[in-house]
């Protein structure tokens, strides 16, 4: 099975989003965690509320240090926020294959309920068709370079 680690900065929201659709998405073949690397210790309400408005589980994920996983080798990992990306990983993640699937937060639309439910869905989406376009590839078979030119790529086709 395939390890996955979306990292973003507070991991309350788009790294979370990441971290459910890939468990998801991914049964059976993808084990996701997900970690930031100044965590803000609680999940983001309208990320929550758009995991369970599509049948997704809340249940077991938590806003948490990288340094949690200092001791979990990854064979993948994505950042999802352009802070997170322009941070320096901890050693420990020197032989995953490197992705940056920049996306705006939508923790931080200000506006109408809708229009924020509207934000939070368009994240929800773009990760969706990444994921699902990521797991349509033979990943057991690509070396952790060519897996990194494919997922980077995906960032501009949305």
């Amino acid at each position: 099975m395939l390890t996955v680690f979306i990292i973003c900065t507070g991991n309350s929201c788009r790294s979370l989003l990441g971290e459910a659709l890939f468990n998801h998405l991914g049964q059976g073949r993808i084990k996701a965690f997900s970690a930031g690397s100044h965590p803000l210790g609680r999940l983001n309400k309208g990320a929550v509320a758009t995991l369970k408005r599509h049948g997704l589980s809340v249940e077991g994920y938590k806003s948490q240090s990288w340094d949690e996983f200092e001791h979990q080798s990854m064979d993948i990992v994505i950042t999802v926020c352009d802070n997170a990306a322009g941070e320096t990983c901890p050693v420990y993640l020197n032989k995953a294959a490197k992705v940056h699937w920049g996306l705006v937060d939508p923790g931080h639309i200000k506006g109408t309920d809708e229009e924020i439910t509207a934000a939070f869905e368009k994240t929800y989406g773009i990760l969706e068709r990444r994921i699902n376009k990521m797991l349509a590839l033979p990943l057991e078979t690509m070396t952790a370079e060519e897996i990194a030119v494919k997922l980077n790529a995906m960032a501009d086709e949305d």
